[in-house]
């Protein structure tokens, strides 16, 4: 790993999303580190289009835009919902599954209603799991990617009300709540030196550990 791509206390970071669900898990994610954050909706960078059809390609398209207009080092997120009965749908399109209103209510029902279509009913027919790939680019156009992945299944009628996104529907393995039903430190369960329980503080614990700078 590059010297130019570690960050320590007092850098100064962007955060290449306009997602607010996702800048608030990321901010609870940062706390420990002191580094100055900043999102790409603050310094009004414009959203740039995803045309990629991975997470990484996504993921990268959205760190160098950030990084490239700030002339900051930029971190992005490109994460998405993988459902076995739908063949691994709705991924990568994940949010375009809750429209252009972004509104993961129809999102999940829309989910719901595909795997009713394919007679997924059972929980062994509704197994899913989150994948979340991070991006830290570098002005220059260096970069380095981490992935975390956390597996479950879904339930219906969504429970809970925190979190973002899915949330509601996603029951983690070995759990009886949804990530929707879990305060925010128990989603992450996630310290330095821990793997965490979410996908995102999953690619986050490998973020850390190769880019923070603990000096």
């Amino acid at each position: 790993m590059s010297t130019a791509l570690k960050l320590r206390d007092g850098d100064r970071l962007v955060l290449a999303s306009h997602n607010k669900g996702k800048l608030v898990e990321f901010q609870e994610l940062f706390e420990p580190f002191g580094l100055e954050l900043m999102s790409a909706a603050e310094l009004d960078l414009p959203e740039p289009e995803e045309t990629g059809t991975t997470f990484a390609q996504n993921a990268r398209i959205k760190a160098h835009a950030a990084a490239q207009g700030s002339g900051m080092m930029a971190l992005s997120d490109d994460s998405g919902l993988c459902v076995d009965a739908l063949g691994g749908d709705p991924g990568v399109y994940t949010a375009n599954w809750a429209g252009p209103d972004k509104d993961f209510a129809h999102g999940m029902k829309r989910v719901e209603d595909a795997l009713q279509a394919a007679n997924a009913t059972s929980p062994s027919r509704r197994k899913a799991h989150f994948m979340a790939t991070l991006c830290l680019a570098h002005p220059d156009g260096r970069d380095c990617l981490f992935e975390g992945r956390i597996d479950g299944v879904l339930v219906w009628p969504p429970r809970g009300e925190r979190g973002h996104g899915f949330d509601p529907m996603f029951m983690p393995s070995g759990y009886d709540v949804t990530f929707g039903q879990m305060a925010a430190q128990a989603k992450h369960s996630w310290t330095p030196g821990q793997t965490g329980l979410s996908h995102r503080a999953r690619a986050f614990a490998k973020f850390v550990e190769a880019v923070i700078d603990p000096t």
